[in-house]
């Protein structure tokens, strides 16, 4: 877009640094390949819709009524459900719905696929106790505000 209409075409080699083909380790790469993450050149990419593939991955598929799809990221729900409660802390009225929430989000999530790494679900539990923290503390409040109420209702009697 900003080079010159007369610009030389790039080389197909790679240079010193640059990404190569995984296939051709000479061949610059242009891509990587959206399943596995293999760098490909122009001759090895084959494009699916707005994805690159390397052929491995093409092969691996053929004859499958669904395509190869490693997982490259997965959503930390025990991270959300630890970390909503805590920054509510922060602005403690929110925490009147963020308590029972978490309590509610952290059931609801509980058997989701956890990070690649963490294997313990020791962040739900956690979430799970500062919730019924939370949700005890305004139970409580509530109830000792309607006790100041009704004696101060007693009082002007």
């Amino acid at each position: 877009m900003f080079a010159a209409p007369n610009a030389p075409a790039l080389p197909e080699s790679a240079l010193d640094g640059e990404a190569a083909c995984f296939d051709h380790p000479s061949k610059r790469a242009v891509a990587a390949c959206h399943q596995c993450g293999r760098f490909v050149c122009q001759l090895c990419s084959v494009e699916f819709g707005d994805q690159i593939w390397c052929p491995a991955c093409v092969a691996a598929g053929k004859g499958r009524s669904k395509a190869v799809y490693l997982e490259p990221s997965r959503m930390l729900y025990d991270s959300i459900a630890l970390t909503v409660p805590l920054i509510t802390l922060l602005v403690w009225p929110f925490t009147i719905i963020t308590g029972p929430g978490t309590i509610v989000f952290s059931a609801m999530t509980w058997r989701r696929p956890l990070s690649l790494v963490r294997k313990m679900r020791w962040r739900f539990g956690l979430a799970i106790l500062i919730g019924l923290a939370q949700t005890i503390g305004w139970v409580w409040l509530i109830i000792f505000w309607w006790e100041q109420f009704k004696m101060g209702a007693n009082a002007g009697r």
